[in-house]
């Protein structure tokens, strides 16, 4: 009994609040030192420099269009300065599979002076999760999502799931 009162309550406290597994994730996980854009936001943009800070295999699986190839481990901010804009007050979003390792890039493009760089809240995640098409490396709409291990794939509810499955010495 005191199980259901303490699960209904934590339930209520969080829908009050407005929170979701995924807001408690993000604020667990990042500093919010980027300034988050929504999917709904991204999908209306129409100038700005889009870029994937995932690995190569996950934008190799698939990518938003008109992403730009960064990777997150071994980001170098010199090896991508032809893909950002001349002017640095000119908008850059960033993503990954939730919204994690962009920040990290978006931060370093903060500190490389640019002024308008944004984090995609949920990533590739929430992008696909909304009905929104990803592609392959050919241009072709694809329903597969890299999803970096069957831990992480459970945030994405649409779409193909994509991941190296580990054996158990691995893990």
């Amino acid at each position: 009994m005191k199980h259901i009162i303490y699960i209904t309550v934590f339930l209520c406290f969080a829908f009050a609040n407005g929170q979701t597994a995924l807001d408690s994730l993000l604020q667990k996980e990042n500093k919010q030192s980027v300034p988050y854009i929504t999917v709904e936001e991204l999908a209306k943009k129409k100038n700005f420099v889009l870029l994937d800070s995932r690995e190569k295999v996950e934008y190799e699986t698939s990518h938003i269009e008109n992403a730009n190839f960064v990777g997150y481990d071994k980001f170098k901010l010199k090896k991508i300065k032809q893909l950002l804009p001349k002017d640095k007050s000119e908008p850059i979003v960033v993503y990954c599979s939730l919204g994690i390792r962009s920040e990290d890039v978006a931060e370093k493009l903060q500190k490389a002076g640019y002024t308008n760089v944004y984090n995609l809240y949920g990533g590739i995640f929430e992008w696909k999760n909304k009905d929104n098409p990803v592609i392959d490396p050919e241009g072709n709409e694809t329903e597969k999502v890299h999803t970096f291990d069957e831990d992480w794939s459970i945030w994405l509810k649409k779409g193909i799931k994509i991941f190296e499955k580990k054996s158990k010495k691995d893990k």
